[in-house]
Order: structure tokens, then C-alpha cells, then sequence
């Protein structure tokens, strides 16, 4: 029998909580997809990793292609932005035809796959600037959304009374999962060896994102975990800590009704924001260290050591947010990230590179951390039914937040790196400021999950 036929032949009940929220219950993950939902952690987090390397990595490759092909620096930054647009500009209509049915899981990761493969085949073999272009900035830009917003909406589906942690680690996989190909095109590729490389990791890559996503599967529509209760506090102290914490949505938002709740275009300023601050360090830590007189090997340690510490503080914040409450760790995620920059322009200017290596790790896990707390946040707010067209309205404000690298180098130009890192630390705190006037639409603060005070209306599939 088949996960599809045995999921069909187990009875399960609809119940409706006390703000009219439907659930769907009584099927396990095992009767679904016929193996444990923690695979739905694992495999998207695969997913991810594979598709990291595009941004995170793509930069310690630039002296290779710049000689190899005699592009121009500037056509190679643009790639990277233009990629990144692409990237971003595809999380919103996917979404759409993820939630519509007509873009299955599966699908959704075969198409980022074959992205992935053409933008690295494009870097190697392009005979023209504008081949790479079309292949890397357009086709491997659209599979990396196209994965990006199919797995961190996988694990909210699957994981919706404790989405915080599990999101943070997938969300993770984007970052660290890079750190392997930034030694190996920065230390071992060469002229001779390039188109072999870029190939071979384009199989590779290519091939652990059509391998995790052979095994996606969504859950049913208001489907919920059977062992925890959705109208009484559960039993898992995990559990009823988070949904205490971070209530489920009221109802199932579409995109028109989460848009006019007004939570939507605060999100969206807010991610476009810190987003932007994490792209500008990333983009000119190297540089200020450099001015500072530190080592290049020794500033590129710490732009690995970001790497590591953005990755891995995705997961950290996840776990914490469902401990302490996801608003909460917001606003201490856009905190520490406008602190950081304070800190990296302090131990730069006094030379003291161990405080230059604290500060760029602590920029990391800032500038890590506000993702997977905007795309659990999502979930909380609007619900899971409809949850990758609703955050790919937020993470759309990465079009503009892409922009961060070149406008910060407008900024550097006219005020210098002290009035660049400055700025950057105020947008945060500012983003900060905004975040506190978030609140979980159609529920009074105080509400969390409490028992329905009525009959509880049932149907038997």
C-alpha cells in the first residue's frame, strides 16, 4: 500500500477551536507519507545546503572567472546581484502555484535542481558575459528561490505547534553549506582546472537537491500533528511552551487578507532592512578589515567564521524563539545585528583584530538569525495553508535589500567606511523599532490556545 492509499483509508476529524480555526486531525506523519515527519527537517535542510553555495560562495570565485573569461569585475558583481533579484522575485508566483496544487513539492525541487546544473555548466562554458547572465543570474537564481521558498515552507507545514527551531536549521543549510566551496574555489581552483571544477559541483549540488526533493511531500490541508491537542494546552512541555509562546494563527489567511491586515508591509520593511545591513557587511567587512591593516588570510577567517555563525545562529534563534517568543527574538536579533556593525567599525579603527573576529561572528548570527524569524513569524501570523505565497510576499523585500552591496558603496564613497557601518547600525535599530508594532492579527495579546468553551463540531472522513 502507498503513503497516498494508506493516508486516504485512516479516518481523521476536523475541529474547530474557539476562534474558528479548523484543524484537521487524528492521521500521524507515518500515515501520510509512510515515514517520520523528521525527515521533512532533514531533506529540505540537504536541499538547502545545495543551493547555498550560489551566493555565499560565489564571490571567493571572482579572480578565476574574471581572468578566465576577461568579464569585467563590475559584470560579475552584477551577476551576483541580478541572481539574487531572481532569487527573491520567484518566492511570491511559486508560492502561488505551490498552494494552487498545480507546482507539486517534488516538482518544485526537480526545477531547482536543473537551475542549479545550467548556472554552474553557464560559469564554465559561457563564451559570452550575457550566456552567463541568462544561466547563472536568471535559471540557477530562479531554481534557488524556487528551493528556498520550497523548503523553509516545507517544515512549517509539517512542524506547526514547534516550527521555530526546526525552521532555523533548514534556514541554516543556506549559509554553512557554502563553507566547503568557498576553500575550494578560493584555494584549488584555477585557470586549468576551472571548467571541471564549476561542473562537478554543479552535479553535485544539482544532484542532492533533486535527490532530497524526490521524498517532499506536503501535508493535508489543516493538518495537525495527531499526538498534540490543538484546542487544550499539550502534554509535551516543548510543545505547550511554544504554542504559549507563539500562538497559531487565528485562521487560514489568503495573501488578500494577510496583505490588508497591515503585518505583511511591517515585515516587509523590516526584513528589507536588516536584510540589507547583512548584505552590506558581507559585502565590505573585507574591506574594512583590509584598511584596519589586518591579514588578508586572517579577514577572510573571519568572513568564513560569519559564514559558520550565520548558518548556525539560524538554528540557535529558531530554538530560542519557540522557548521565549518569536516577536521577542526578533527584536533582539535586530538589536544585536545594529550593535555588531557599531562593533566591527570600533575594532577595525583600534586595530584590535580578536574583537574584529568576535564582532564579524556576532554580525553573522545577526544577520542569519532574521530569517527564519520572519519566516516562522509568517506562519504564526497567517497561518500554514497558505504560507509560501504569504512569506513570499515578506521574502520579496530581498529585491530590494539586494541592492544593499552597491548602495553601500555609494555610502562608502561619500562618508567613508565610519559613516557606511554607522548607518547600517542605526537601520537595524530602526528595523527594531518597527518590529515592536507587530502583533498576531485577529487575537488579543493575551489569547494563547485555550480550551473552546463550546461543543466542538466534528467530521469523519
Amino acid at each position: 500500500m502507498t503513503a497516498t492509499e494508506l493516508s486516504s483509508s485512516v479516518p481523521y476529524r476536523e475541529v474547530t477551536d474557539a476562534n474558528g480555526r479548523m484543524y484537521r486531525v487524528g492521521e500521524s506523519d507515518i500515515d501520510i507519507m509512510g515515514r517520520k515527519r523528521k525527515w521533512m527537517v532533514i531533506l529540505p535542510w540537504v536541499g538547502m545546503m545545495g543551493i547555498s553555495s550560489a551566493e555565499y560562495a560565489f564571490a571567493s570565485a571572482e579572480d578565476t572567472l574574471h581572468t578566465a573569461h576577461s568579464w569585467n569585475s563590475a559584470h560579475i558583481f552584477w551577476m551576483m546581484t541580478v541572481w539574487v533579484f531572481f532569487q527573491a522575485a520567484v518566492a511570491f508566483p511559486a508560492g502561488r502555484l505551490r498552494e494552487s496544487g498545480r507546482l507539486p513539492a517534488r516538482w518544485a525541487m526537480m526545477i531547482g535542481s536543473l537551475g542549479t546544473l545550467l548556472g554552474y555548466l553557464s560559469l564554465a562554458f559561457a563564451p559570452h558575459v550575457v550566456f552567463a547572465y541568462i544561466g547563472f543570474s536568471v535559471f540557477s537564481g530562479m531554481g534557488a528561490g524556487m528551493v528556498y521558498a520550497t523548503c523553509v515552507n516545507m517544515v512549517g507545514k509539517w512542524y506547526p505547534e514547534r516550527r521555530g527551531g526546526k525552521t532555523g536549521f533548514v534556514n541554516g543549510g543556506f549559509a554553512y553549506g557554502s563553507v566547503p566551496f568557498v576553500f575550494l574555489f578560493t584555494g584549488f581552483m584555477d585557470l586549468t582546472n576551472f571548467r571541471w571544477v564549476l561542473v562537478s559541483v554543479g552535479v553535485l549540488l544539482a544532484g542532492m537537491v533533486a535527490s532530497a526533493g524526490f521524498f517532499f511531500r506536503d501535508p493535508p490541508k489543516n493538518w495537525w500533528p495527531a499526538e498534540i491537542d490543538p484546542l487544550n494546552p499539550p502534554a509535551d512541555p516543548r510543545a505547550r511552551r511554544s504554542l504559549r509562546k507563539n500562538p497559531p494563527a487565528v485562521k487560514q489567511y489568503t495573501p488578500l487578507e494577510a496583505w490588508k491586515t497591515g503585518r505583511v508591509a511591517l515585515m516587509w520593511f523590516c526584513l528589507a532592512c536588516t536584510s540589507g545591513v547583512n548584505i552590506f557587511g558581507i559585502a565590505f567587512q573585507v574591506d574594512i578589515g583590509k584598511e584596519a591593516g589586518f591579514a588578508g588570510g586572517i579577514v577572510a577567517t573571519a568572513m568564513s567564521l560569519k559564514a559558520v555563525v550565520n548558518g548556525t545562529g539560524r538554528g540557535v534563534i529558531g530554538w530560542l524563539s519557540d522557548r521565549y517568543g518569536r516577536k521577542q527574538c526578533l527584536l533582539a536579533v535586530c538589536v544585536i545585528l545594529g550593535a555588531a556593525q557599531f562593533g566591527i567599525l570600533w575594532s577595525a579603527g583600534a586595530g584590535n583584530l580578536p574583537l574584529f573576529l568576535v564582532f564579524s561572528a556576532v554580525s553573522g548570527f545577526g544577520g542569519g538569525a532574521i530569517f527564519p524569524m520572519f519566516a516562522a513569524l509568517t506562519a504564526d501570523y497567517f497561518g500554514e495553508n497558505n504560507n509560501a505565497t504569504n512569506y513570499g510576499m515578506v521574502y520579496s523585500s530581498k529585491l530590494v535589500s539586494g541592492l544593499g552591496a552597491g548602495m553601500g558603496a555609494l555610502v562608502v564613497e561619500s562618508w567613508g567606511h565610519s559613516g557606511a557601518f554607522t548607518l547600517a547600525g542605526c537601520i537595524s535599530f530602526f528595523a527594531g523599532f518597527v518590529a515592536i508594532f507587530l502583533s498576531p492579527p485577529g487575537r488579543p495579546k493575551s489569547r494563547g490556545i485555550r480550551p473552546n468553551p463550546q461543543p466542538l463540531g466534528e467530521e469523519m472522513a
